[in-house]
C-alpha cells in the first residue's frame, strides 16, 4: 500500500548519443525484445499506477522519437534535451514544476528498460514520507580496486557502505529544480540527481533495488537485457 502522495511524474533524459554502443543511432533507439529500448522504458513507467505521465527530454534534431509508439493512454510529453544529462533533467523538471503543483519527479535512465514495477513501488513507498527524497541502489558485492596513474592497482577499497547508484531517483520538483539550477551555475559535476542534492548538503535515502535493473551501455548489454525482458514476460 503506497501512502497518500503528491502527483508523481516520471522524467526520462534521452538526449544522449551512447557512443560506447558503437551503433549507427543513439542506444535508446536500438531494438531489443521487439521494440526500442526507450519504448520499453517509457512503457514500464507508464504501467505503474502511481505515475501520471512521462516527460522525455530529447534533442531538438532527434529524427527517431516521433516514430515511437507507447502502450498507454497516459500522456508522454517531449521537451528539449541538453548537452549533458543534468541539462536534460532540468529542462524536464522545469516543465513539471511550472505545470504540476507539489509534484514528485521520478527520474529514470532511458537505457534501463528492465526496471520492475515492484521496485518502483518500493521506491515510492520509502521516499514519499522522506524529507529529502531518495534513489534505488544496490550494495557493492565485488572487491573494489583503486587504480594508480599507470593503471595498476594502488589499493583495495573497503566496500563496506558502498552502493551502486541506480534509477529511478525520486525528489520533489521544487527541490530538484533548485539544486540543478544552482549546481549547473556553479559548474559542479552532476553525475546523477542525487549528486546535486548531496552538493546542497542534503542526504537522500538509499532504497535497495534489484541488480537486474541494468543500464544498457555496451553492445554485450543488449543480450542481457533481452534475457531479462524475456524471462519476466514468461513469468
Amino acid at each position: 500500500m503506497i501512502p497518500e502522495q503528491h502527483p508523481i511524474i516520471a522524467i526520462v533524459p534521452a538526449a544522449g548519443v551512447g557512443s560506447r554502443m558503437q551503433a549507427d543511432k543513439p542506444k535508446q533507439y536500438l531494438n531489443v525484445h521487439g521494440k526500442t529500448i526507450l519504448e520499453h522504458t517509457v512503457d514500464r513507467l507508464l504501467a505503474h499506477p502511481s505515475v501520471q505521465s512521462v516527460v522525455v527530454a530529447v534533442s531538438d534534431n532527434d529524427p527517431y522519437f516521433t516514430g515511437l509508439t507507447f502502450s498507454s493512454d497516459k500522456p508522454v510529453v517531449r521537451v528539449p534535451g541538453g548537452t549533458e544529462r543534468a541539462d536534460s533533467v532540468l529542462s524536464a523538471v522545469t516543465y513539471v514544476k511550472d505545470r504540476v503543483p507539489n509534484a514528485w519527479c521520478l527520474v529514470h535512465d532511458a537505457a534501463r528498460p528492465c526496471i520492475t514495477l515492484a521496485d518502483i513501488t518500493k521506491l515510492i513507498y520509502e521516499v514519499s514520507t522522506h524529507p529529502v527524497g531518495g534513489i534505488l541502489a544496490a550494495p557493492v558485492k565485488d572487491t573494489m580496486k583503486r587504480a594508480n596513474d599507470a593503471n595498476g592497482i594502488d589499493h583495495t577499497v573497503d566496500r563496506t557502505g558502498l552502493w551502486h547508484a541506480l534509477t529511478p531517483q525520486m525528489f520533489k520538483a521544487e527541490l530538484l529544480h533548485s539544486v540543478l539550477t544552482d549546481g549547473l551555475s556553479e559548474g559542479i559535476a552532476i553525475t546523477d540527481e542525487a549528486s546535486a542534492v548531496e552538493w546542497a548538503g542534503l542526504s537522500p535515502l538509499l532504497v535497495e533495488g534489484r541488480s537486474d535493473n541494468i543500464k544498457i551501455t555496451r553492445p554485450e548489454d543488449l543480450a542481457l537485457a533481452e534475457f531479462y525482458l524475456n524471462n519476466e514476460e514468461q513469468q
